[in-house]
């Protein structure tokens, strides 16, 4: 049996491969004239782009596979302190971003039409639930407990209303709890969160996930065995994923629950692969490019949002920077297709510089 090492080299790729992704879906010169595997399915349906998020929190889950081995020596009053501070941190950086620039035509952005709930917010929330999960309940019973969610959560959407945009439970929740000034309004107008309370619940399974399969790694190494176990995991998840989009669709929106099964089994044979290629096989120095964005990847992904936003309320010529940077010189060089995709691996790889930077200097924004 192989021992762990570099046991955080396929993590760090994992990580950094998502991260990258992330920022390009997220930063297109012109959305309209994005490449179809780079858009969100509008509703219904299933893209590489709708991987994204859910992987993130499946990593999450395998970094905590590592971490939670030494909360257990801290006891369950610095350990309650520790989760519940890194969840505050990281919910409100997410509502700061969104609240970013703070200040609109001179005055001060209101609070009351700030949006709560995020990309940042659920996984801070995914992370403190799934944390107390784990630290509380034998193996077994968090299995339990995310079957039971799966499970509920589609009664719950079937129960409680319909599964269109207007109709969901989703929606209904959010506006009940939160209101819809504090919700998502970019689904053509339409006050929706993606990232709402209720479909947090399914979220919460992703990471679970990730942290079973990082368990899994360490307890049996890297070896072909390992890997193959990984892979008819990954393949029943991925089965039993189609098999219940016949009855709830695969929903990024929603984030149903035949979506969890799918986005877990599609990462189990990603992790899977990348222990092949990284950890049995010598890796190639291809890995540090993406090693740079796993080694600070909270911090970069703030920094490519607040740089996308910085670059759409700067004034340039009539437009915002964003767009006359985007139209000017990626889009007027490239075309609208490519020159999009140029205009988001430019911001890709400015947040990368900044994040090479910060590596070569040992410097590791964590919390």
């Amino acid at each position: 049996m192989n021992t762990l090492k570099n046991r955080y080299l396929s993590l760090d790729v994992f990580r950094g491969m998502d991260v990258a992704l992330m920022i390009i879906v997220n930063s297109p010169g012109n959305g309209d004239t994005s490449f179809g595997i780079l858009k969100h399915a509008e509703w219904n349906g299933f893209t590489l782009t709708d991987l994204v998020f859910p992987t993130f929190l499946f990593v999450v889950g395998n970094a905590m596979s590592f971490s939670m081995k030494k909360y257990e020596a801290i006891g369950d009053g610095a350990f309650l302190k520790k989760i519940f501070k890194r969840f505050l941190i990281i919910f409100l950086l997410g509502f700061l971003m969104y609240w970013f620039p703070f200040f609109e035509n001179g005055n001060l952005k209101p609070i009351a039409e700030t949006r709560i709930f995020g990309v940042l917010q659920r996984i801070a929330l995914c992370y403190l639930f799934a944390s107390l999960l784990l630290h509380y309940f034998k193996t077994r019973t968090v299995i339990i407990f995310s079957i039971l969610a799966l499970i509920g959560y589609n009664i719950l959407l079937v129960a409680f209303g319909d599964l269109t945009l207007l109709g969901n439970a989703v929606i209904k929740l959010d506006e009940f709890l939160i209101g819809e000034k504090h919700m998502y309004h970019g689904n053509g107008g339409v006050a929706f969160d993606p990232e709402g309370l209720l479909s947090t619940l399914p979220a919460i399974v992703n990471v679970i996930a990730g942290y079973l399969t990082g368990k899994f790694i360490q307890k049996n190494g890297q070896n072909f065995e390992t890997i193959a176990k990984l892979l008819m995991v990954a393949a029943i998840l991925v089965v039993a994923g189609f098999a219940w989009d016949l009855i709830m669709p695969f929903n990024k929106k929603l984030w149903s629950s035949s979506f969890v099964l799918l986005t877990c089994g599609i990462d189990l044979f990603i992790i899977a692969t990348l222990i092949y290629l990284l950890d049995m096989r010598k890796p190639g120095k291809w890995t540090y490019f993406f090693e740079i964005f796993g080694r600070n990847t909270l911090f970069i992904y703030l920094l490519s949002e607040l740089f996308v936003i910085s670059l759409g309320v700067i004034s340039m010529k009539g437009t915002s920077a964003y767009n006359w940077i985007a139209e000017n010189i990626f889009i007027a060089t490239g075309g609208d297709y490519f020159g999009s995709l140029l205009f988001a691996l430019w911001i890709m790889l400015t947040c990368w510089f900044v994040g090479y930077l910060m590596d070569k200097n040992s410097i590791y924004v964590k919390v």
